[in-house]
């Protein structure tokens, strides 16, 4: 069913007041279909945790608001583990299912905020892991024809926080589940120095994955804020990557930034360090701001609007231009 002028506060991390003229939600594929059948000449607007966008204005759209549900292992041997969840499931809650399972592989990517449906199409990752390093397939439905789709890795297009759906073909599917390869011996990934520091402090030298996802959520949980206690987005810019050359001429100038090379010819930079430097970190702005312990995360602390979050990103991204010469791109997508 159909609502109008429906608040979607409680939908967006945020915690945005901004009205959707017409609202529903999906628990079935049957029912996304009938919805699109219905309403075929209005504009869509595909809603998941609501995690990752930046509303700034009230919605025309119709919004359908994906609750698809359901976790299952389709198929289970020694080395790879298939796993299949349905898009409206809650991140965090696939990745303990796969912990308590034993199933390695995505206990880097602990306590993420958003849906399973997001994942594929913004390529989530933390320390050192990507969705696309554990990706099999997704489902999409095609909204033009009412068809579900399989996609495989190289269909996606997988990029750094990038993929297909939210590029080429934006706007032209509905993911409805997506399949991880998963492991019950994988490699333990500890790389990042906060992980391995975390997990001496609890005393453990040989960790297993629940050590590691126990280690992840701690360093999340004291870095960043809680969307149900200060309204955000998780981190707001992408961290840049630019030419080897380019890096050279800025560590010349600026000997200590933060960065982790990418390939040979390319180095990505840390975009909260640029941000700390040029002195955003921990500035508020009435009821909005930058996080005191992490830069590169906006914040509604309650009552702003999105506008003016908007606005903040375009003057911390200006004044990181001006500075170090580097274009800041938004990770979350604003409406």
């Amino acid at each position: 069913m159909i609502q109008e002028n429906v608040s979607l506060k409680a939908h967006n991390t945020f915690g945005l007041d901004v009205k959707a003229k017409r609202f529903a939600t999906f628990n079935s594929i049957n029912e996304l279909k009938s919805l699109l059948s219905e309403n075929q000449s209005s504009e869509l607007f595909i809603l998941g945790g609501g995690s990752n966008v930046l509303l700034t204005q009230d919605v025309s759209a119709l919004v359908l608001k994906n609750e698809l549900r359901g976790i299952e292992i389709t198929s289970d041997s020694d080395d790879v583990t298939l796993v299949k969840a349905m898009a409206g499931e809650v991140w965090h809650d696939f990745v303990m299912f796969a912990v308590e399972q034993g199933l390695g592989g995505i206990e880097n990517l602990s306590l993420i905020p958003g849906s399973v449906g997001a994942a594929p199409m913004q390529n989530i990752g933390a320390y050192g892991t990507e969705i696309k390093d554990v990706f099999h397939s997704l489902e999409a439905l095609k909204i033009s024809t009412g068809e579900i789709e399989v996609f495989n890795a190289d269909q996606c297009n997988f990029g750094y926080r990038e993929s297909v759906f939210k590029r080429a073909m934006k706007g032209e599917y509905v993911i409805v589940s997506m399949t991880l390869r998963l492991s019950r011996n994988s490699k333990i990934n500890t790389s990042y120095g906060a992980i391995e520091a975390r997990l001496s402090e609890m005393n453990v030298t040989a960790p297993t994955i629940k050590d590691v996802s126990d280690a992840v959520i701690h360093i999340r949980q004291t870095k960043l804020p809680d969307p149900k206690e200060i309204g955000n987005s998780g981190s707001f810019f992408k961290n840049p990557v630019i030419s080897k050359k380019q890096f050279e001429e800025l560590k010349s100038k600026f000997p200590d930034v933060a960065n982790y090379p990418v390939d040979e010819d390319h180095i990505k930079i840390a975009a909260g360090w640029l941000i700390d430097q040029t002195g955003w970190k921990g500035k508020t702005l009435g009821t909005y701001g930058v996080h005191k312990n992490q830069a590169l995360v906006l914040v509604n602390y309650g009552g702003s609007q999105g506008k003016d979050i908007y606005q903040l990103s375009e003057d911390i991204m200006a004044n990181v231009k001006e500075i170090y010469g580097i274009e800041l791109e938004r990770e979350v997508n604003v409406i």
